[in-house]
C-alpha cells in the first residue's frame, strides 16, 4: 500500500510560494527551543551549510532587514553595515523581530512576512543548488532553489559569513 503523503497546514510563507508556483519540498522535525539550525539540520540528516537561517536584524535607524545565512556562520555586522551603506546593524530583539516579521522566533521565514523589508542573502548561499529554510513555523523547513530567494525576495548578495 502506498504511503499517504503528509499534509501541512498553509503558513503565510507557504502561501505565498504556492500563490507564485514556486515549488517546494516540506521537512517537518521536533523543535528544540535554542536549538536553531544545527538542531534542525541534525534532526533532518542535512549540512548545516545547506540549512539557511532567516536573521531580522535593523540598521542603526531601527529599521528592519532580513539576513539570510548559512546555519553553520554567524553574521559579520560591520562588513554586512559597511556592504549595504549602514552605519550599524544589529539583531532585533525577539520581540521586535517578531513584531516586523509576524513569525516567532525559531520558525521565521524570509516569505510571507507581515512588513516589506530589505532582504540580504550571503552570496554563497546562491552557489548551492538547494537550501532548506524556514517554512513559516517552528519545527518546519522547506527546501527551494536559492535562486528563489533573488526572484521572489530581490535579495541581496552580501559578503558577511564568519565561521561559527
Amino acid at each position: 500500500m502506498a504511503k499517504k503523503e503528509a499534509h501541512f497546514s498553509e503558513t503565510p510563507a507557504t502561501q505565498l510560494l504556492r500563490a507564485h508556483r514556486i515549488g517546494f519540498t516540506e521537512h517537518p522535525y521536533d523543535y528544540l527551543d535554542h536549538g536553531g539550525a544545527q538542531h534542525s539540520a541534525a534532526a533532518l540528516g542535512l549540512d548545516p551549510f545547506t540549512v539557511v537561517k532567516t536573521l531580522v536584524m535593523q540598521d542603526q535607524d531601527a529599521r528592519p532587514l532580513l539576513v539570510l545565512m548559512h546555519g553553520n556562520r554567524t553574521v559579520s555586522t560591520k562588513s554586512l553595515a559597511r556592504q549595504i551603506g549602514a552605519k550599524s546593524v544589529q539583531p532585533c530583539t525577539p520581540e521586535m523581530a517578531t513584531r516586523h516579521s509576524g513569525y516567532l522566533v525559531g520558525g521565521t521565514s524570509p516569505f510571507g512576512t507581515r512588513k516589506a523589508m530589505p532582504v540580504f542573502i550571503e552570496a554563497s548561499i546562491l552557489e548551492l543548488p538547494k537550501i532548506a529554510i524556514n517554512g513559516g513555523r517552528r519545527g518546519y523547513l522547506i527546501g527551494i532553489d536559492p535562486a528563489v530567494c533573488v526572484s521572489l525576495l530581490a535579495a541581496k548578495p552580501v559578503w558577511c559569513a564568519l565561521a561559527g
